[in-house]
């Protein structure tokens, strides 16, 4: 089964690669860009039978760090991930 869980910065949490990504783009011209917030994507390739309970325990234990980062895991359908 193949998931995906994408980690972002908690609401409030100051984010200085997104703040300099933002004056990157106000300085190449782009215009109404109001905010902008660096995140990460994992994909995983894992067994039919592991539970949310395990994927949920990945996230807290490794993958995101649970002070500072929320996370979301989404389960792909093989047939429709993109290549």
């Amino acid at each position: 089964m193949k998931v995906r869980i994408l980690v972002r910065l908690k609401p409030g949490v100051l984010d200085p690669q997104g703040r300099a990504v933002h004056h990157a783009l106000e300085g190449l011209g782009f215009e109404g860009v109001k905010d902008v917030r660096i995140g990460r994507m994992i994909d995983m390739d894992v067994a039919d039978g592991t539970s949310d309970d395990a994927l949920n325990s990945m996230c807290e234990k490794l993958l995101a760090n649970m002070v500072i980062e929320d996370f979301a895991i989404e389960k792909l359908d093989s047939e429709k991930e993109p290549a």
